[in-house]
């Protein structure tokens, strides 16, 4: 028998806005073109959250939201 593996397709990746929750022991973040408000808190802790990038997957919101 043969067995081939199949060619990995490279995930295309961009620097993403995203917002951190500002509480150390919290590792929550959501991406920024995700969340509902403009300054977000943590839905897991309710700490405030601040504005960081990341390099992350592309994906596309279909929501309607615009990126800010």
């Amino acid at each position: 028998m043969y067995f081939s593996k199949k060619a990995v397709v490279p995930i295309e990746e961009e620097e993403t806005d995203v917002w951190t929750c500002s509480n150390e022991g919290c590792t929550c973040w959501m991406r920024d073109n995700f969340s509902f408000d403009k300054s977000p808190s943590c839905p897991f802790c309710h700490s405030s959250m601040v504005k960081d990038t990341r390099m992350l997957p592309v994906i596309t919101n279909h929501s309607g939201r615009r990126n800010s």
